[in-house]
């Protein structure tokens, strides 16, 4: 049987809208899962118009009322956007709460057990802002929305799996939050999410904070005073982790498969290996929380939006990762 994915069409002046009318027209994601949008029918249309998609939209109230044959989109309508005012491409505090709207919407059907996953579109920070909506991004969305303290962060690309010790902070703050205490809280919590994706064999790796992971405190200290003790202390409790081990090689090892995932210890690090490899396919896993979130890895690029010429690939590919693990959240 296939799952239910619900996917928030995101900030309804951006690619969002675009990219989801083109990523539901293919046979693959049609194969793979029953799909429903939640949006406003307005843009849905129009987007389905300037992208000559052959797509004819249902309005349902819940995903059970859906027809998931070819050539139907299924959308659950907040008719929340003022097209009198809209202007796409354009940040707007009208646009970013719908888009807030949209994401509450997926979770509340994930929550209670309506959809067995949720595949997030990009949403504008500015937009979000202007909005009047009190968060940063979809994690922080997702944590409050859905009770999660601290949600984790995995990208998964080609097999490779990367896990994020701190993300949007200075890089000076992230080196301050590089504890052995944090790291251990962070293994564990990671390991936690990789078994209840069903990877429950291989080797963790934590990536070096500094050149060469420090070269035994010749140039930076953390690795010796705190991310060594925490893989020894971890090890003694029975954790398969290891580390330090070069940035520079890591990820690529793991790419090999030496090793099943990555914790990165700061944003850029574990970005730039995983989009250099493969940026549209990319997708990132908020975990730790009681759903699951795939995501597409890019923003909402409104400086082309509109234009038909945005790729679906990211969204076709968090949707097929959505619907591999969803199993598990059901």
């Amino acid at each position: 049987m296939k799952p239910f994915i619900a996917i928030p069409m995101g900030d309804p002046a951006g690619i969002g809208p675009e990219i989801l009318v083109k990523a539901l027209s293919k046979n693959e994601v049609l194969e793979a899962a029953n799909c429903l949008v939640i949006g406003d029918s307005k843009i849905i249309e129009d987007a389905i118009a300037f992208t000559r998609s052959s797509l004819k939209v249902k309005l349902i109230q819940t995903p059970k009322e859906g027809d998931y044959r070819e050539g139907i989109l299924n959308l659950i309508d907040l008719d929340n956007v003022d097209m009198q005012v809209f202007q796409i491409g354009q940040v707007s505090g009208m646009c970013g709460r719908a888009a807030y709207e949209y994401i509450a919407k997926s979770i509340e059907l994930a929550m209670n057990k309506e959809v067995a996953a949720v595949a997030t579109t990009p949403i504008n920070k500015e937009s979000l802002k202007a909005g009047k909506v009190d968060f940063i991004g979809h994690t922080e969305i997702f944590g409050a929305l859905t009770g999660t303290k601290d949600p984790l962060t995995m990208f998964e690309v080609h097999g490779m799996r990367v896990f994020f010790l701190t993300r949007h902070v200075s890089l000076r703050r992230a080196c301050e939050l590089v504890t052995k205490e944090r790291i251990k809280d962070y293994v564990k919590r990671c390991k936690e999410v990789l078994i209840k994706l069903g990877v429950t064999e291989g080797t963790m790796a934590i990536a070096g904070l500094n050149p060469h992971s420090g070269e035994h405190g010749l140039f930076g200290d953390e690795e010796v005073n705190h991310v060594t003790p925490a893989v020894e202390e971890l090890q003694a409790e029975g954790y398969d982790v290891v580390g330090p081990i070069g940035a520079d090689s890591v990820f690529h090892l793991a790419l090999q498969g030496r090793y099943n995932s990555v914790l990165s210890l700061y944003h850029d690090q574990g970005h730039i290996a995983t989009k250099t490899l493969d940026f549209e396919r990319t997708i990132a896993i908020t975990g730790g929380m009681p759903i699951l979130r795939t995501s597409v890895d890019h923003g909402t690029a409104m400086d082309i939006a509109g234009k038909g010429i945005a790729s679906e690939i990211s969204m076709v590919e968090a949707i097929l990762l959505g619907a591999k693990y969803s199993m598990n959240f059901m």
